[in-house]
């Protein structure tokens, strides 16, 4: 079949979940055919639901998936059987691909090998996609490979941006603010399009949270560091911390590298604040209903947003457009509000004309198939 008729599947690993997307083309764009989910893949109570284009559920059932690489394995049966595949590519969110990979490019032989000489970067996360990449080539090895860069988008930001204040050894090595959900702002750029002005703040606040200063369609400016656990609080990552807390920390509880590297990505955050819950619904009734952690969880998640929309607001001169995205994003209008009321210096806001709010969904799985589809072409 040509690559410009050819179905897409689209992995979007997390930390207990698959997400993927299988797309055809629509003219020119990409239109999904089937969606879905694999939840709780770690637990014996883990879940697949399948859904086709208008929402209709295909398949739900529960499985036991012990890994992402179980869960690959039973998604692919499951295509089959509901007649949604084999798939002409597959296209994998790669989160962190090191100082050298940040091209989306064809997931080759020396592309993986790349990829684990650079786990260090990302060890939560790049293990989880090799083992992905390695199963799909098994399960369709005639079906082309790609890899769709988390960092991609962030490229374009100055050394301003980049450069963390160490020694230049360690900038030489790598070390340095790569940025993430780069998929993600790519889809809104591309979505709005011509609306897009000069000087815009992307939020994408979900569980893993992080906002963009975009200039002229470009990223300037992120939170989201070295790796996708800096910047703002989330949902169990602590966020940026005083590199003394990390200390103080060793040196007291004797933590090592694996121990930190849990506390700061499992434990923190909502979940560190409010007892371990980090869903934000789920805060924001407990916060009504008294519970002060809930109620100072999110006080120090809306106020960690503010102050970065401000800090960008400086950065270009002003703001002309603030877009919210992602699961609580597009879903929380309390939280939307919370974030918004103190910025009426900025002149957002009802009550004067100012810069623009707008609540835009992400598309990080259409905008990896539109990649995806780019590169089968080339090649």
């Amino acid at each position: 079949m040509p690559a410009d008729l050819s179905p897409i599947l689209v992995l979007n690993s997390g930390s207990s979940s698959l997400k993927f997307a299988l797309f055809r083309p629509d003219g020119n764009d990409e239109t999904a055919v089937a969606e879905g989910a694999a939840e709780q893949v770690g637990r014996a109570d883990g879940h697949l639901r399948v859904r086709d284009a208008g929402g209709k559920i295909l398949v739900e059932q529960d499985h036991d998936m012990p890994t992402q690489a179980h869960a690959l394995d039973i998604l692919a049966r499951t295509l089959a059987e509901v007649r949604l595949g084999p798939p002409a590519a597959v296209g994998h969110r790669i989160v962190h691909g090191g100082p050298h990979l940040r091209d989306h490019q064809a997931l080759t032989p020396d592309v993986m090998a790349q990829l684990r000489q650079a786990v260090h970067f990302a060890p939560l996360h790049i293990p989880v996609a090799l083992e992905l990449a390695e199963r799909a080539r098994t399960l369709w090895p005639r079906a082309g490979q790609y890899a769709c860069f988390d960092t991609a988008f962030h490229q374009t930001m100055p050394a301003r941006a980049t450069r963390l204040p160490l020694p230049a050894r360690y900038a030489e090595a790598g070390v340095a603010r790569y940025g993430f959900h780069g998929l993600s702002y790519e889809s809104l750029v591309r979505r709005l399009g011509a609306d897009l002005p000069s000087r815009a703040v992307f939020a994408h606040l979900g569980n893993g949270a992080s906002l963009c200063a975009v200039q002229d369609g470009r990223s300037i400016d992120t939170t989201m560091g070295m790796t996708p656990a800096g910047g703002i609080p989330m949902g169990s990552r602590s966020g940026d911390l005083d590199p003394g807390v990390i200390l103080y920390l060793m040196r007291t509880e004797q933590l090592d590298a694996d121990s930190l590297e849990t506390l700061i990505n499992r434990e923190s955050g909502l979940a560190g604040m409010a007892e371990g819950e980090s869903d934000m619904q789920a805060l924001l009734t407990r916060r009504a209903a008294g519970d002060a952690h809930a109620a100072l969880a999110v006080d120090v998640f809306t106020t960690a947003v503010g102050k970065q929309i401000g800090a960008y607001a400086a950065l270009m001169g002003g703001i002309d457009l603030l877009v919210f995205t992602g699961g609580i994003g597009e879903h929380s209008a309390d939280i939307r509000r919370r974030i918004v009321a103190p910025l009426g210096f900025l002149g957002i806001g009802p009550a004067v004309p100012g810069p623009a709010v707008m609540v835009v969904a992400t598309e990080e799985e259409r905008q990896m198939a539109r990649h995806c589809r780019q590169l089968m072409s080339r090649a």
